[in-house]
């Protein structure tokens, strides 16, 4: 299995916050310290603005790079957020070119992305990783590329850049109603959203992330790339999850079983397990 990671990404954080620098620091100690998955750590790719602007408008970009004031009362500023940013997005075009090389790979780092649209920070996010990949992919030939998010909250940005775009598709199952108040139904032609009651039923919760794979499948895709957020979980502090870590590992199955080739990118996941949460998809992933 191979890791992204850099350690400046735990180089910043607001008092209070829940997208702590402690996610990546202690999941990044489990991961050393377990013995079942070997892992290879990798640094993230180097960014240019050319692929930014492929998912964000120029407005966007200026303002995460000025730094200069807090995007909302969830997406505070930073010193150095711009680069903090960039590597997280970094981090995702490296497992994204892991996974085209046939190798399995997780790019743990922060911020997350998932809710960064066109034009907007938001929901702790600053520029949408899996969203930048997909469409980095497409210019790399990839025909058909699947986004799978299994956040609890929907990935509003990751709709929004995708929306309409060729040769990509979007599966998102999420909590709803909860942040961001979006994903009820499906968009388009190619987003497929798959929402959830607050404190739905373990079984039923993972049918619908069964019933949303299978729709994925049919889409046919070259290649997946995972938005991998463990906020679903039955203890996580954000929302009303019902998810364990075996559900986490069978997702990991799941995306193996797909025999085509899957990268993955850390979004969400705020309790104190999610290290174990983390390798427990892992693990699913190599078949451990």
């Amino acid at each position: 299995m191979n890791i992204v990671t850099d350690s400046r990404c735990t180089d910043y954080h607001r008092p209070g916050h829940p997208e702590r620098p402690a996610r990546i620091q202690a999941s990044r100690e489990a991961l050393k310290g377990q013995g079942s998955l070997k892992c290879e750590w990798m640094a993230p790719a180097e960014v240019s603005e050319e692929q930014i602007l492929r998912a964000h408008d120029r407005g966007l970009l200026e303002s995460v790079r000025r730094g200069s004031e807090d995007f909302d009362g969830d997406t505070p500023t930073h010193p150095g957020i711009y680069q903090h940013a960039l590597r997280s997005v970094g981090g995702a075009l490296a497992a994204l070119k892991l996974a085209q090389a046939g190798r399995l790979a997780f790019s743990l780092m922060r911020p997350p992305g998932h809710h960064a649209t066109r034009q907007h920070a938001m929901g702790f996010c600053y520029f949408d990783a899996i969203a930048i990949a997909a469409l980095e992919a497409r210019v790399a030939g990839s025909k058909r590329v699947a986004i799978y998010d299994f956040d609890v909250h929907h990935g509003n940005g990751t709709e929004d850049i995708l929306l309409g775009q060729r040769g990509t598709a979007f599966f998102s199952v999420h909590q709803f109603p909860c942040y961001p108040g979006t994903g009820e139904a499906h968009r388009g032609d190619n987003s497929f959203n798959f929402p959830v009651r607050p404190l739905t039923p373990r079984s039923q919760y993972r049918e619908t992330l069964r019933r949303a794979m299978e729709e994925l499948k049919k889409f046919k895709p070259d290649l997946v790339g995972v938005s991998a957020g463990f906020d679903a979980y039955s203890k996580d502090p954000l929302a009303q999850g019902t998810l364990e870590a075996e559900d986490f590992y069978w997702l990991g199955e799941e995306f193996r079983s797909l025999g085509i080739p899957v990268f993955s990118v850390l979004e969400g996941g705020y309790s104190d397990d999610l290290p174990q949460l983390i390798l427990a998809y892992l693990q699913g992933l190599e078949g451990k």
